[in-house]
């Protein structure tokens, strides 16, 4: 249990350091973003003994944020997610397993709406749709509770793949 208290630290604090410099910059950094997914991996791989659902969710979470990034660009002509975010999904995916992407999609997905909504009522203003707004945060999020789910929870994962 040990391993997997220490694993959640590593975790959680990337996830608090990634969100507090996506919220300042809208950059979610590679040398904290790509270190996490192989530790994800790592952890999988040696702690829960499931690899394969690890690297499924990495590269699951990697690939479908991409396809929306090129999806939206396409379509509408502007950026709507970044690099940075398919990578953070992808760490998600490596830590908690395929299973529980789209929970931490949904969870980044609605609690950002809230924020916005929130923001849009306190500066009583409508949503201004050219403006960015850090997902990373709020996927974050997701990827928390999705480990804390995994981890400790009665947990919606396979024991093998």
């Amino acid at each position: 249990m040990f391993v997997i208290h220490a694993a959640s630290l590593i975790l959680i604090s990337s996830l608090i350091a990634l969100s507090w410099i996506d919220f300042r910059t809208y950059r979610l950094p590679d040398p904290v973003t790509l270190p996490l997914i192989a530790v994800g991996l790592a952890v999988n791989a040696f702690v829960f003994n499931t690899p394969a659902a690890s690297l499924v969710g990495a590269v699951l979470g990697y690939g479908v944020f991409v396809a929306i990034e090129l999806g939206f660009k396409a379509l509408r002509g502007i950026q709507g997610l970044g690099r940075g975010d398919a990578k953070l999904l992808a760490a998600g995916g490596a830590w908690c397993g395929g299973w529980l992407l789209p929970g931490i999609v949904l969870i980044g997905a609605l609690s950002a709406l809230l924020f916005v909504g929130a923001l849009a009522l306190v500066q009583r203003r409508a949503i201004d749709e050219t403006r960015p707004y850090a997902f990373g945060p709020w996927l974050a999020l997701g990827i928390a509770l999705a480990w804390i789910y995994r981890a400790y929870g009665p947990g919606l994962y396979p024991p093998t793949f």
